[in-house]
């Protein structure tokens, strides 16, 4: 059975990726906010609730170990794996505002992380101060965005984008919706199936917690991203990674935090943390050197994400 949950879980995040694309888009046309505003907000926070939701339940539930370790390995996944496959599939040149403000709110949101986790526990207070900068970062993107995104032009190349120019509001909004339910449901299948296969093999929780859970729970932002790759929008997939980085530390770290201390292990500190702010610190020099993220800098990210699994998986 729990084979046939992970299969569902994982066909139903297909077919929802193609829906959330479809709808963010041309949510994005009518409102005249840009794809990578999108990608950063509705889409980030739709395929992050999945991690928001197991890391409440497992801090919760007594296991905080799987909270920690489901955003510091998904945080991993969305750039080395996520990431690497999506630019293997379609090169990207990254956004001048992707540079100058997403990524450095990105890194902010890892370096705050890194000092919170220091003593071992996420208490509320920090909780409440990721989350209040998570807010009011949002609302300014959104604002500013707004004020500078006009409606792309009718005549649009792209077949997506000439799609999304014809479609209603009540259709955008119903694929959106549609795509989101399809990502919730199918990540909760993927991952219940998923750990119920760890777990007859024996596997300890933060292992768990940071290779299937977070790959899992990464899964909707790695189906969103190829389609969105695969459909030519760019910005749609590098939002979405990065927005879903800085949600996944300050709203699901947040929250969970504000719902229930949070505890922290020291070979997390040492470890897994360490690798989640190397790899946040090396897509930085891949941006500003050339003109695109391609593949060779691709093979870069998801070959340290092997290593980084295949290093965990020997010290079991």
């Amino acid at each position: 059975m729990m084979y046939f949950w992970l299969i569902l879980g994982l066909l139903t995040l297909v077919f929802s990726g193609e829906f959330l694309v479809r709808g963010a888009v041309g949510i994005a046309k009518k409102f005249q906010i840009s794809t990578l505003v999108i990608g950063m907000t509705v889409i980030s926070f739709g395929t992050s609730a999945p991690e928001l939701i197991v890391s409440i339940n497992a801090a919760l539930s007594g296991h905080p170990e799987i909270a920690i370790g489901n955003v510091i390995g998904s945080n991993i996944a969305n750039l080395a794996l996520v990431l690497g496959i999506t630019v293997l599939i379609l090169p990207m040149v990254v956004d001048r505002n992707t540079k100058r403000i997403d990524y450095p709110m990105m890194l902010l949101a890892t370096m705050l992380f890194a000092v919170f986790a220091l003593d071992e526990i996420f208490v509320f207070y920090e909780g409440a101060i990721l989350f209040t900068i998570l807010v009011t970062f949002t609302v300014l993107l959104i604002r500013n965005s707004r004020k500078k995104t006009k409606l792309l032009a009718a005549a649009a190349n792209a077949e997506g984008e000439i799609e999304a120019l014809k479609m209603n509001m009540f259709q955008a909004t119903g694929y959106l919706a549609l795509g989101l339910v399809g990502l919730y449901f199918g990540a909760g299948w993927l991952v219940d199936g998923a750990s119920s296969i760890a777990l007859h093999f024996g596997m300890e929780e933060r292992v768990i917690g940071v290779t299937v859970v977070a790959f899992g729970t990464s899964a909707p932002e790695l189906i969103t991203s190829a389609v969105a790759a695969y459909r030519k929008e760019a910005d749609i997939s590098i939002g979405n990674l990065i927005g879903s980085n800085i949600f996944n530390i300050m709203a699901v770290i947040g929250i969970t935090a504000m719902v229930s201390p949070i505890t922290v292990s020291e070979v997390t500190i040492h470890s897994d943390l360490i690798w989640m702010i190397a790899i946040a610190l090396s897509l930085l020099p891949m941006m500003l050197i050339g003109k695109k993220i391609g593949r060779l800098k691709g093979v870069m990210l998801l070959s340290s994400y092997i290593v980084y699994i295949s290093l965990l998986l020997m010290t079991i």
